[in-house]
């Protein structure tokens, strides 16, 4: 009930974010619940169906990766004495918006669950009631503890992903003794790339020469790759997630070097300080845009069209990196406003401040776009 009242009581924005995790969820619960639709009409072939299945992990995982970022940008993420005197201390905040966050996305599955329902025509009364009940297998009874199994892991996984960032971000807030170190990411993150670049080219020039092997289909009819290009794209996504911190670090300090100007100064120590924040979830969003800038030349070079399912799965990743880097940015916005407030006390012009803020936006643009630009390129080389 408390986190109820948390929900409703925010601010607008807030509640604009929450929103996004509900669709989030609903869309991922839908996709789950197709796959299941899907497994009840084709009983014989369970490989494809558990390959469907394990597509399904990447709307899950941005939609649990949303969910975080969004309950720690939340007022029940974040440390207040009105809360603590109110009796949530060391573990009552994380549990509150891990409740707030099992909320939204319990939501959203119900929504999946309606919207699956009237499309097998379950639900009768809608116009839109067994418009898909073929591919949903409505000749098929419903496995009502298969449904919400699947459906409830979607709530469960959010809110222990969410307690647990939350308990570990108010550890460190409140540990006097941490020492802020530079990101350390870079070398790890530079080598995964290097290595799933590696290892994707070599097994698709081995399964172009021998023409043999076990391929692992894509989703929405793109064809199919040697399992170990799937393994090599894994380890290019975690290589960029690991490595953007630690580049957005290294092109701070470049900022503020060689005798800068206030403005320059200003800006590298901000991207600097901003990196730990910003960076992984940019990283997230740079190997979404490389992937969808691949499957753009794929589809370009004649590929099947996508189905709907496909463009569901792809649109939700798409929206919930960019919805997830836009709100860790709203949150270097809100940990900078102390310094920010220092700065306009001491006279600082806000024109400097604007002009500062375009720069480190300017920068991390020309970051970000050739390393999208050539990992979707390479990243396309295996794609049939």
């Amino acid at each position: 009930m408390l986190s109820l009242r948390v929900a409703l009581g925010s601010r607008p924005d807030v509640l604009a974010r929450r929103l996004l995790v509900v669709a989030a969820a609903a869309g991922t619960g839908f996709l789950l619940l197709a796959t299941l639709g899907h497994a009840l009409t084709h009983t014989g072939d369970t490989a494809r169906g558990l390959i469907r299945l394990a597509w399904c992990a990447v709307p899950f995982a941005a939609t649990v990766h949303l969910s975080v970022f969004v309950a720690r940008t939340e007022p029940s993420g974040r440390l207040h004495a009105g809360l603590s005197a109110a009796g949530l201390g060391r573990h009552g905040l994380p549990l509150l918006g891990a409740a707030s966050t099992a909320l939204s996305t319990g939501l959203g599955v119900l929504l999946a669950l309606l919207a699956f329902l009237h499309l097998r025509g379950d639900l009768p009364g809608s116009p839109l009631s067994g418009a898909a009940a073929g591919p949903l297998g409505a000749d098929r009874p419903l496995p009502v503890v298969g449904a919400l199994t699947l459906l409830a892991l979607v709530p469960v996984v959010s809110a222990v992903a969410t307690a647990y960032c939350l308990r570990a971000a108010r550890a460190a807030a409140t540990d006097e003794t941490v020492v802020r170190t530079p990101p350390t990411g870079l070398p790890w993150g530079a080598a995964l790339t290097t290595i799933g670049l590696a290892i994707e080219i070599t097994a698709a020039h081995d399964a172009r020469r021998t023409a043999t092997g076990t391929l692992f289909p894509l989703p929405g009819g793109l064809g199919g790759v040697a399992p170990a290009v799937a393994g090599g794209w894994i380890l290019i996504a975690i290589g960029l997630v690991l490595a953007m911190p630690g580049l957005l670090h290294e092109c701070g300090r470049l900022l503020a070097s060689c005798r800068p100007t206030a403005l320059r100064l200003l800006a590298g120590r901000a991207l600097q300080e901003e990196a730990p924040r910003v960076g992984r979830p940019l990283g997230v969003l740079c190997a979404v845009c490389a992937a969808g800038l691949a499957t753009t030349a794929r589809l370009d070079a004649g590929a099947e069209p996508l189905g709907p399912l496909t463009v569901l799965g792809a649109t939700l990743v798409a929206v919930a990196a960019a919805a997830t880097a836009l709100t860790a940015t709203v949150d270097a916005k809100r940990a900078r406003r102390p310094s920010t407030s220092a700065l306009t006390r001491l006279g600082a012009p806000a024109s400097l401040l604007r002009s500062a803020a375009t720069l480190r936006t300017t920068t991390a643009l020309v970051l970000v776009a050739p390393v999208t630009w050539l990992v979707s390129h390479l990243g396309a080389l295996p794609l049939p």
